[in-house]
Protein backbone atom coordinates (compact mmCIF):
# COMPACT_ATOMS: atom_id res chain seq x y z
CA UNK A 1 0.00 0.00 0.00
CA UNK A 2 2.36 2.39 0.77
CA UNK A 3 6.04 2.69 1.82
CA UNK A 4 6.03 5.72 4.08
CA UNK A 5 7.22 4.38 7.42
CA UNK A 6 5.15 7.00 9.29
CA UNK A 7 1.50 5.01 7.64
CA UNK A 8 2.63 1.48 7.36
CA UNK A 9 0.25 0.71 10.45
CA UNK A 10 -2.60 2.11 9.00
CA UNK A 11 -5.90 0.23 7.56
CA UNK A 12 -7.13 2.54 4.38
CA UNK A 13 -10.49 0.94 5.03
CA UNK A 14 -10.60 1.85 8.92
CA UNK A 15 -9.67 5.20 8.26
CA UNK A 16 -12.45 5.50 5.28
CA UNK A 17 -15.05 4.27 7.56
CA UNK A 18 -13.64 7.46 10.05
CA UNK A 19 -14.52 9.72 6.97
CA UNK A 20 -17.88 7.87 6.41
CA UNK A 21 -18.95 8.67 10.08
CA UNK A 22 -17.81 12.07 9.40
CA UNK A 23 -15.38 11.76 12.35
CA UNK A 24 -12.28 13.83 12.98
CA UNK A 25 -9.19 12.85 10.69
CA UNK A 26 -5.35 13.00 12.73
CA UNK A 27 -2.70 13.87 10.31
CA UNK A 28 -1.87 10.19 9.42
CA UNK A 29 -5.07 9.07 8.73
CA UNK A 30 -5.35 12.25 6.74
CA UNK A 31 -2.31 11.39 4.65
CA UNK A 32 -3.80 7.76 3.99
CA UNK A 33 -7.07 9.01 2.87
CA UNK A 34 -5.46 11.88 0.81
CA UNK A 35 -2.81 9.89 -0.83
CA UNK A 36 -0.06 11.92 0.48
CA UNK A 37 3.06 11.21 2.34
CA UNK A 38 3.12 12.42 6.06
CA UNK A 39 5.79 15.13 5.55
CA UNK A 40 3.19 16.09 3.26
CA UNK A 41 0.27 16.21 5.71
CA UNK A 42 1.89 17.93 8.27
CA UNK A 43 3.06 20.85 5.88
CA UNK A 44 -0.79 21.15 5.03
CA UNK A 45 -1.66 20.90 8.67
CA UNK A 46 0.84 23.82 9.27
CA UNK A 47 -0.34 26.22 6.70
CA UNK A 48 -2.57 29.15 7.34
CA UNK A 49 -5.56 28.66 6.91
CA UNK A 50 -5.55 24.99 6.45
CA UNK A 51 -9.20 23.67 8.80
CA UNK A 52 -7.36 21.99 11.30
CA UNK A 53 -8.04 21.64 15.43
CA UNK A 54 -5.31 20.54 17.52
CA UNK A 55 -3.94 18.13 15.32
CA UNK A 56 -7.30 17.02 13.74
CA UNK A 57 -9.07 17.63 10.72
CA UNK A 58 -12.69 16.74 8.97
CA UNK A 59 -12.75 15.65 5.67
CA UNK A 60 -15.35 17.95 4.94
CA UNK A 61 -13.75 20.91 6.05
CA UNK A 62 -10.43 20.17 3.86
CA UNK A 63 -12.87 19.90 0.77
CA UNK A 64 -13.95 23.19 1.42
CA UNK A 65 -10.69 24.49 1.83
CA UNK A 66 -9.24 22.42 -1.14
CA UNK A 67 -12.10 23.71 -3.21
CA UNK A 68 -11.66 27.17 -2.24
CA UNK A 69 -7.50 26.85 -3.10
CA UNK A 70 -8.66 25.86 -6.10
CA UNK A 71 -10.99 28.31 -7.53
CA UNK A 72 -10.67 30.31 -10.70
CA UNK A 73 -11.40 33.91 -9.99
CA UNK A 74 -12.27 36.02 -12.75
CA UNK A 75 -9.97 39.05 -13.27
CA UNK A 76 -11.25 41.69 -11.84
CA UNK A 77 -13.64 39.67 -8.92
CA UNK A 78 -12.23 39.80 -5.72
CA UNK A 79 -11.90 37.06 -3.89
CA UNK A 80 -14.65 35.33 -1.98
CA UNK A 81 -14.03 34.56 2.00
CA UNK A 82 -14.64 30.87 2.08
CA UNK A 83 -17.44 29.55 4.38
CA UNK A 84 -15.06 28.06 7.01
CA UNK A 85 -12.46 31.05 6.92
CA UNK A 86 -15.35 33.38 8.62
CA UNK A 87 -14.79 34.65 11.85
CA UNK A 88 -16.19 32.90 14.86
CA UNK A 89 -15.95 33.97 18.39
CA UNK A 90 -14.22 31.73 20.41
CA UNK A 91 -11.33 31.90 23.28
CA UNK A 92 -8.25 33.36 22.05
CA UNK A 93 -10.18 35.31 19.10
CA UNK A 94 -9.05 32.49 17.02
CA UNK A 95 -11.12 31.37 13.97
CA UNK A 96 -12.55 27.92 13.55
CA UNK A 97 -14.04 26.30 10.96
CA UNK A 98 -18.21 26.29 11.55
CA UNK A 99 -18.09 22.92 12.67
CA UNK A 100 -14.95 22.93 15.07
CA UNK A 101 -16.67 26.13 16.56
CA UNK A 102 -20.02 24.48 17.29
CA UNK A 103 -18.68 21.39 18.71
CA UNK A 104 -16.65 23.93 21.26
CA UNK A 105 -19.74 25.35 21.70
CA UNK A 106 -21.52 22.55 22.42
CA UNK A 107 -18.62 21.63 24.93
CA UNK A 108 -19.65 25.00 26.95
CA UNK A 109 -15.56 26.02 25.88
CA UNK A 110 -15.57 29.72 24.80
Amino acid sequence: MTRDKQLAHLNFDQVAEKRRLDQALNTKEFAVLAGISYSTALAWFREPGFPSFRGFVFWQDFVLWRNAKNQVHAENEPPRQPEYRRPVETIQSRQYSPRVAKILAEAGVG
